[in-house]
């Protein structure tokens, strides 16, 4: 019987936690009314990205936003990244290179390259995604830069990845959908922790106050998700949400390609504030516990009881987590729900314990 009632409470702090996902899934997007268009800078750090600056930046250059410029950012390539960006900036004078070279103090560092793109531009309002990613429509420009207002400072997207066939994909889109659900609802609720760099906006006088990047300049990744941690509060962040304004990049096709990058991005969390830490400890922790007793309980005399918690807890789940997979255009994951996540629960307890003790300072 005890195990039954240890059982209900994970069953119930899961919920919980549905329950402040909801401020994000029962979310109204209000019409933006923009009556002004400060100019903004459309910032793109690259890195060996010849094939894909080619593909997207006339999709950049396209967006609708009346007054805008764009900074490209070649990061030591060493493929033809460069000579791309030349050919377009001599056709459109929107257009500004930042050639950055490696240094011995700097050593491969993408936040060291975007710091100088950000010193580059004359505008206080930037939006920033990534070289492989691409605007869902030519209004998502305009879209993330009417979010900017006084008070708000620093705007969160949502950075998509493509649907293709298999059952990596699912499993890549769905932790994508689950971060950008709590990161969202976080930030609804007046405790914004993360945002991803495929999709953000914020402004040079929030980078400066917040001295950049020096406080985890030696950290390969964390140049979104700890900036944002560091930067952001109740007051000065806004959410963009419209499909139109998402961003697109192709996922990984190898299952270890992917779990390498997941490692990366996961060893970042260490350095969030204290309770940033303990809420998302709690949460995976609690979801790794339901599966473990859920298991345990069906084995008990009590099971039928044990089957209702269950069904309770997938009901919230289903509701609430299918909500926003709508949401964010993601309905074909609405019906393997419980099954993406438990593969995704083993799979990040895997990875939290072969990330202990390891560091990785560059980005490749």
């Amino acid at each position: 019987m005890v195990l039954l009632y240890v059982f209900g409470a994970v069953a119930l702090i899961n919920c919980a936690y549905y329950l402040l996902f909801s401020k994000f899934s029962f979310l109204t997007v209000a019409k933006n009314n923009v009556s002004e268009t400060p100019s903004i800078s459309l910032i793109i750090c690259a890195k060996n990205e010849a094939k894909n600056l080619q593909k997207n930046i006339p999709l950049w250059q396209q967006q609708t936003y009346p007054n805008f410029d764009i900074i490209l950012i070649n990061d030591a390539s060493v493929d033809e990244s460069l000579e791309v960006m030349e050919a377009f900036a001599e056709k459109d004078k929107r257009i500004q290179i930042v050639n950055v070279k490696n240094n011995e103090a700097f050593w491969a560092s993408k936040k060291y390259a975007l710091t100088l793109g950000i010193k580059r531009s004359k505008n206080n309002r930037l939006v920033f995604s990534d070289a492989d990613c691409y605007p869902a429509s030519k209004e998502w420009l305009a879209i993330m830069a009417s979010k900017f207002s006084s008070e708000k400072q620093l705007v969160l997207g949502y950075g998509a990845y493509e649907k293709q066939p298999g059952f990596l994909n699912k499993i890549i889109r769905f932790e994508t959908l689950m971060t950008a659900v709590q990161y969202f609802a976080y930030a609804k609720a007046g405790n914004p922790y993360m945002g991803v760099g495929r999709n953000l906006a914020y402004t040079s006088d929030l980078f400066y106050e917040t001295k950049g990047f020096m406080s985890h300049m030696k950290i390969s990744s964390g140049d979104d998700d700890l900036f944002v941690n560091e930067a952001a509060t109740a007051k000065n962040v806004a959410i963009c949400t419209e499909p139109e304004a998402f961003t697109y990049s192709f996922p990984k096709k190898k299952k270890n390609k992917w779990l390498t990058q997941k490692k990366r991005h996961y060893s970042t969390a260490k350095r969030y504030k204290p309770k940033h830490r303990f809420l998302l400890a709690v949460y995976y922790s609690f979801n790794l516990l339901f599966w473990l007793l859920a298991v345990a309980t069906l084995f008990t005399e009590f099971w039928v009881y044990g089957l209702a918690i269950i069904f309770i807890r997938f009901l919230f789940q289903y509701i609430i987590i299918g909500k926003a997979a709508t949401k964010l255009k993601e309905q074909d994951l609405i019906l393997l729900i419980p099954f993406y996540e438990l593969f995704l629960v083993v799979t990040q307890l895997s990875i939290f314990i072969s990330n202990s003790g390891e560091k990785n300072s560059r980005w490749k």
